[in-house]
This record gives C-alpha cells, structure tokens and sequence, in this order.
C-alpha cells in the first residue's frame, strides 16, 4: 500500500461539518449575549451617573420642584429666579452670546459708517440663549434700527458707548419679552467698534 501523503494547508483549513455548527452557533448565542452584555453595562453606567442625590440633574430637579410652587404672575420670575440663584449660594454664571456677523450702518445724519461685533451677556436660565439664538434675525434688525438713530458724537466715547449698550440692552429685553415672556439680558458688549 502507497504511502499516505501529508494534508496539505488547504485540507486544514477547510472546517468540518463539526466546526461549521460550532461557529454558526457560537454567532447565534453571541450576538445577543453580547447585546444583553451591553445593554447591562449601559444601565450600570446610567444608574451609576444619575443615581447620585448630589448630581447635577438631580439638584435641577429639586430646584424646579421648590420653585413651581412660588410662580410669579404673568410667568415672569419663577423658574428663571430659580437658575439665577444656585443651590451652594455661589455667584451666577455669566453666559456669552456673540452674533455672527456684525451690524454695519450709518449713524444718524452721517454719510460714515459704523461697524459694531455685539455680544450679550445674562446670568439666567441658560434658555435665555436659546431664545437668542431662536430670534437673531428680528433682534439684529431692532438693535440696526438703533444704531441708525445715533448719531456719530453719540456714538464716540466712553459715555456714549455706554448709553448705546444700554438703548439695546433694553431693546433686546423688550423684544424677548414680547416673543417669549421673559428678557434676560444683564449686558450688551462692543468687541469690535469701528467707525469709518
């Protein structure tokens, strides 16, 4: 009888009958066992982050809890008085909102033109920005139309930037106070101001 000639590597690797049901099965139990697997450790970490009584969202909750009871009329104060005042009497946050592009006119009674970056400032309920953000086009217009009733000698110096912030601080809060029944707005800040 011939000698038995040695498997070769293609012989090795083709998978028996035995290992093909091994491997389907293995993919059957695998594939949910370590969906459930992950699944469990989204929970743990879940439970870990929130079931904590000092956490973030939890001292929100408490905070509007308290504070639903003591409404003010009409809607205003309340809940924003709630994020205002923080729970650890530390002071408030300021939060920034820059617009994109600046304002460009001309002041009152000028053939120069003015180019002013405004940034907005308020230590309130962080929705106060969203409100900005939802409104730009309808403040950026009232605070051009503003700009356009200074005049240049109103315009320069300390004082007269100082008024101008003002004028649109109030325009700005008018304005949310008319679309979303609350202002907000502590600070409007010149970045850049150019006047050419």
């Amino acid at each position: 009888m011939p000698p038995k000639a040695a498997p070769t590597s293609e012989a090795l690797d083709e998978p028996t009958p035995k290992k093909r049901r091994r491997g389907k099965l293995a993919l059957f139990l695998g594939v949910p066992l370590g969906a459930a697997l992950f699944g469990a450790m989204g929970f743990g970490a879940g439970w870990f982050v929130y079931s904590n009584a000092n956490s973030p969202m939890s001292q929100a909750l408490r905070m509007i809890d308290r504070n639903t009871e003591n409404t003010a009329p009409e809607g205003r104060g309340g809940l924003l008085d709630a994020f205002r005042s923080s729970p650890d009497d530390q002071p408030p946050q300021t939060t920034y909102f820059t617009f994109d592009e600046p304002l460009t006119t001309n002041p009152l009674g000028s053939r120069r033109f003015v180019q002013v970056a405004i940034t907005l400032s308020t230590q309130q309920a962080p929705v106060i920005m969203d409100h900005i953000r939802r409104h730009q086009a309808a403040l950026r217009s009232d605070m051009l139309t503003a700009l356009n009733g200074f005049t240049e000698d109103e315009m320069t110096g300390r004082e007269g930037r100082e008024a101008l912030a003002a004028t649109l601080r109030d325009l700005v809060n008018e304005r949310l106070e008319q679309l979303e029944g609350a202002g907000g707005i502590d600070g409007v800040f010149f970045p850049s101001f150019v006047l050419q």
